[in-house]
C-alpha cells in the first residue's frame, strides 16, 4: 500500500502496526483519501488475526462514509473476531455511538 511521508490536509498515511496486528494512520479519513482507508481496512478484515488493532491518535478527522466503512467492516468480520480502535477522533467515536451503538465486533479505546 503505498504511502506518503508527511500526511497533509488532504491525505492519509497507513502503515502496519510493528508491535501488534494492525494499522496506524496519521491524517484523514474524507472522499480524497477513502481509497486508502478502505484498503488497509480490507487488509484488516482478511487478517487472520483474533484482534486487530487501528491506531488513531495522528489522525484529525474521519467522516461519516469512513465511519460508515469501518462499522461495515466490523460487521463482515468473523465470529470471535474484533477491531480495537486506539484514540480516534472523537468524532468517529461520536458516530459509531450514534447509528452503531450495539456494534460488539469494535471496542474504542482513549480520546
Amino acid at each position: 500500500m503505498p504511502a506518503s511521508p508527511e500526511p497533509s490536509a488532504s491525505s492519509l498515511r497507513v502503515l502496519p502496526l510493528a508491535d501488534r496486528p494492525g494499522w496506524q494512520a496519521a491524517g484523514e479519513v474524507g472522499l480524497l483519501t477513502r481509497s486508502a482507508w478502505e484498503q488497509a481496512l480490507c487488509h484488516l478484515a482478511r487478517s487472520d488475526e483474533e484482534t486487530c488493532h487501528l491506531e488513531l491518535s495522528a489522525v484529525t478527522f474521519v467522516d461519516v462514509a469512513g465511519v460508515s466503512a469501518l462499522a461495515m467492516t466490523a460487521q463482515g468480520l468473523p465470529h470471535g473476531r474484533r477491531i480495537v480502535i486506539e484514540e480516534p477522533p472523537a468524532t468517529l467515536r461520536r458516530v459509531l455511538d450514534l447509528f452503531w451503538p450495539d456494534l460488539l465486533t469494535v471496542e474504542v479505546m482513549g480520546r
